[in-house]
């Protein structure tokens, strides 16, 4: 099943890349601190828009090269908002856990997923670390780079679209 869902990716990927047009990395996801002190996941895809193979992926040091040492990872596609535990995504997405189900300090980690259509392809997508999440008061999510409140981070992710 993972392999057909490569397949599919690779097969769209190339044909964006064919056609000229490549997917662009929108602001669309968020981490946040729940009441439990646990890391919470924020997704929020372009209107109705459905979207491809949801993926957390936590790796050493300040590079998103390497050995993903963390996370989780989907062949699926998904739709819809979405709001969840960091290491406990959607039963829907069937994820497979890759690695520790915990933030691991020194460690880089990417929230992403896509959309993939002719002329209107994106990557919502969130890049942190354990520190990154540390730094957050009550009530802000970190997105793009930088801490929010959470209505920042909804105007954000709509004007984004």
């Amino acid at each position: 099943m993972r392999r057909v869902g490569v397949a599919v990716l690779g097969a769209v990927a190339g044909a964006l890349l064919l056609s000229g047009c490549t997917a662009v990395d929108l602001p669309l996801a968020a981490v946040r601190i729940g009441a439990d002190g646990q890391p919470w996941a924020l997704i929020r895809p372009c209107g109705d828009d459905s979207y491809l193979e949801p993926d957390l992926e936590g790796r050493a040091g300040r590079t998103e090269s390497g050995a993903v040492a963390s996370g989780w990872s989907t062949d699926g596609e998904a739709e819809g908002d979405a709001e969840f535990p960091l290491f406990t995504p959607p039963p829907a997405w069937t994820a497979q856990p890759v690695g520790a189900q915990r933030l691991l300090s020194d460690h880089t980690y990417v929230l992403a997923f896509g959309h993939y259509v002719t002329g209107d392809s994106y990557n919502g997508i969130v890049t942190f670390t354990a520190a990154d999440l540390a730094t957050l008061e009550a009530g802000q999510v970190w997105a793009d780079g930088r801490p929010m409140s959470l209505g920042e981070f909804e105007e954000l992710a709509e004007g984004s679209c």
